[in-house]
């Protein structure tokens, strides 16, 4: 039984169903959404476009505080799970559906894989960081994105023999997808200005911004937006905004930062439409871990608004590099990357498009020889 439950899930979920349900596999696979995330146009930008089957079965959760949340996709997924009977439970990343599930299917006795394992920020103030640590501890089995993960659960006192380094299937995803991306041209076809942006001598970047820690402090955000308005009249940048950012930006009082015809705000896009955005920029602005990745698989550099990551290949090997909130450092940060194109980077270890594959490989080595036991 594989976990989905919110948008960061569902590109990392899509490769392993592929694999799952390929002619080379003999396993069987149940495709369980939590509803922690959805909307009929989410459906559109991802189940669609990245391939991924319609879910075997909908907990409709929805929205809640991470505790009311957590405590509803249980209650809803135990009976489900006592129906299924299903020989393990996949959970991806780090979202609540990723600890709620886990923690039932782990409590009755059923294995858990956790894809995405290992990852550490070690900064407890981010949900994501308590989820992770918990998820590891109670899973059977840890598919590493990166070597220093390793290290990480080891450290956490996890059995070697838990582990395995396979690749990172967000990598899966982009490399099937690629060649679908959408162009910056036409996804800016109705901006007047359009031509600002797409100017193949200055470039455009792009900019996300969605973490409580950046958007819910005012001043946090004020001093942001106000950095990022002085960015944009040397680098005009594309702005899909996230509706909560949006919220918080007019409950702040910020707007008057985005008045100007050098940032331009997009309703959020699509997985085709982002990839292509992200893939033509000059530099890409972010406090997503996923854009992280994507930017170095990409080569394209990547300013990250944030103190920490929890990817740290990104920084020692890709293209990535940790600013914070500061506006000293975004700004040299930029103007390094204006100068000099920023950080070449490479692209990790086994970020190759097969993550998904042998992840699958040694799922059913291992239900082979639990059933030989």
């Amino acid at each position: 039984m594989c976990i989905v439950g919110a948008r960061p899930n569902f590109m990392k979920i899509a490769p392993i169903m592929a694999a799952l349900r390929s002619e080379q596999c003999h396993l069987d696979a149940f495709l369980l959404h939590t509803g922690q995330h959805y909307d009929k146009s989410m459906k559109h930008c991802f189940f669609d476009q990245l391939g991924i089957p319609v879910p075997d079965m909908d907990l409709e959760v929805g929205s809640g505080s991470h505790a009311v949340q957590t405590a509803e996709i249980m209650q809803r997924f135990e009976p489900v799970l006592d129906e299924v009977k299903p020989a393990m439970v996949l959970v991806v990343g780090d979202v609540n559906s990723t600890i709620a599930c886990a923690l039932v299917a782990t409590k009755k006795g059923i294995p858990v894989v956790h894809v995405e394992a290992g990852l550490r920020s070690y900064d407890r103030d981010m949900p994501e960081e308590v989820n992770r640590v918990l998820t590891d501890q109670i899973s059977d089995m840890h598919f590493l994105t990166e070597k220093s993960a390793h290290e990480n659960l080891l450290r956490e006192g996890i059995d070697d023999s838990r582990i395995h380094f396979v690749g990172n299937v967000m990598i899966d995803t982009l490399k099937n997808n690629l060649s679908k991306a959408v162009t910056p041209e036409q996804i800016l076809s109705e901006i007047p200005n359009k031509a600002v942006f797409l100017n193949s001598k200055t470039g455009y970047g792009v900019l996300t911004l969605h973490r409580p820690s950046n958007v819910d402090n005012p001043e946090v955000l004020a001093r942001l937006l106000e950095t990022l308005n002085e960015i944009s009249k040397t680098l005009p940048l594309v702005f899909p905004i996230h509706p909560r950012t949006a919220q918080k930006i007019k409950e702040s009082g910020c707007e008057k930062y985005l008045d100007t015809d050098r940032i331009i705000q997009l309703a959020p896009l699509a997985y085709h439409e982002m990839l292509g955005l992200n893939s033509k920029a000059r530099l890409v602005l972010t406090d997503s871990g996923g854009i992280q990745e994507e930017t170095t698989a990409l080569g394209v550099p990547c300013i990250t608004l944030r103190e920490n990551t929890e990817r740290p290949i990104t920084v020692d090997e890709g293209t990535n590099t940790i600013v914070g909130t500061d506006p000293v450092k975004i700004r040299a940060a930029f103007d390094n990357v204006m100068q000099t194109g920023g950080k070449a980077g490479k692209v990790p270890e086994l970020w190759d498009g097969k993550a998904a594959v042998r992840i699958v490989e040694v799922m059913e080595k291992w239900l082979t020889d639990n059933q030989r036991h």
